[in-house]
């Protein structure tokens, strides 16, 4: 019965989490700000020091990007892009990518 209850709980704390972003204007602002190093849909990173961020867990990223726009992670150029981003604008990305299905390296060649 508690395994029933907790997960129950937890599938509700998911779904809330994501209805913090909204994805389609999350789209909008990715292909503003994150398209150019991460791929349109966050699966064709420029470089292979930049991660994927399609299908990474929604509280993840909003974490991330909270953590670079706070200088918690230390990275100049993404500092620079979390910093110009909103709470909102963060919880939208998030949603976006989050919604995004990852794709295998294979795939990306």
């Amino acid at each position: 019965m508690r395994r029933a209850l907790f997960l129950a709980l937890s599938a509700l704390l998911a779904t809330s989490s994501l209805a913090a972003g909204n994805a389609q204007r999350g789209k909008e602002k990715a292909a503003q700000e994150c398209a150019a190093c991460h791929g349109p849909e966050g699966n064709k990173p420029s470089a292979p020091d930049q991660p994927v961020l399609a299908g990474q867990y929604y509280d993840y990223l909003v974490r991330a990007l909270g953590d670079y726009k706070n200088g918690r992670r230390n990275n100049p150029i993404m500092k620079g892009f979390a910093g110009q981003l909103s709470k909102q604008d963060i919880e939208d990305v998030a949603a976006w990518f989050a919604s995004q299905k990852a794709t295998s390296l294979h795939e990306q060649r």
